[in-house]
């Protein structure tokens, strides 16, 4: 059982750390050492939003020889069967236990506008091809040797309406494996609460997803092309008004993740464009506990 499977059992934190947009992975292993025994899963995007960057895959590898638990995020987007397979074999010699398996964004949304999506496999079957090749057996249904067991996992997006199709989703990648999924960013208590009521039951841990926001712009990118809910008014407020914005937004993130301690099983921190400030907000979180 992987370590972040078993801190399930309790108050889960887990954050992203991206790889580097070039090969220097100091700056970033740098926070991975600071955050490591803070949290308990780090995600590795794999080219998130359709941007460049290094191998999620060789970049958990270093996470894990600093002693930080990754998480290996894998996308349908940029690989056929054939390839993606070839990686979760690779995860599985690098000793990586814990993916997040998705669909991945469209490569209009990146900085590679005219790269050829794949998408050989929808995020369903690469669940189900994960936990194939966990017990032994390829999606070609031939056997393979000395395979070694995943703890595999999704996304989900609370704000997609209709919500029931989101949920017919979910539930059908539970039973092709799926055992947690981290969501979109919340920024308000009755949100969290009516995803968690929407969803209780179900054979799955759910991560809440929490973004700090980094100021006014940030927050006008967020609503006009991430968020498909807007951020709430008085959340917004509270940030713009602040002399300064960023640590405001730190805080403020750091109250909501202790504010659903009780409720949830656990969130998921998105420091989007500010990893550097990771082991900040995890001061912040723990200081008010």
């Amino acid at each position: 059982m992987s370590k972040f499977q078993e801190s399930l059992s309790r108050f889960s934190i887990t954050a992203e750390i991206p790889p580097p947009k070039g090969a220097d992975v100091s700056p970033f292993l740098r926070i991975a050492e600071k955050a490591a025994g803070r949290i308990d899963g780090a995600n590795v995007t794999d080219n998130q939003r359709g941007m460049m960057r290094m191998s999620a895959l060789v970049f958990s590898k270093c996470l894990k020889d600093v002693g930080c638990e990754p998480i290996l995020q894998v996308t349908c987007r940029d690989r056929n069967r054939l390839a993606l397979q070839s990686d979760l074999l690779g995860a599985m010699a690098f000793g990586i236990e814990n993916l997040c398996l998705m669909t991945g964004d469209f490569p209009t949304m990146g900085d590679n506008p005219d790269a050829r999506p794949v998408y050989d496999l929808d995020s369903m079957q690469l669940i189900k091809a994960a936990n194939g090749l966990a017990r032994g057996v390829a999606m070609n249904g031939k056997p393979v040797k000395d395979v070694r067991p995943f703890f595999t996992g999704g996304v989900i997006n609370p704000f997609y309406e209709p919500f029931e199709l989101e949920l017919l989703k979910t539930k059908k990648k539970i039973a092709a494996g799926a055992k947690f999924f981290q969501t979109q960013p919340f920024f308000d208590i009755p949100s969290v609460e009516k995803f968690l009521n929407a969803v209780k039951g179900l054979d799955a841990a759910f991560l809440i997803g929490v973004t700090p926001l980094k100021g006014e712009k940030m927050i006008t990118f967020l609503n006009q092309k991430v968020l498909t809910t807007p951020i709430p008014a008085d959340v917004t407020a509270r940030i713009t008004g602040a002399a300064d914005q960023a640590r405001e937004g730190l805080l403020a993130a750091a109250e909501f993740v202790n504010a659903i301690r009780k409720i949830a099983r656990g969130v998921h921190l998105m420091p989007i464009g500010q990893e550097e400030n990771l082991p900040l907000l995890l001061d912040m979180i723990e200081a008010g506990k």
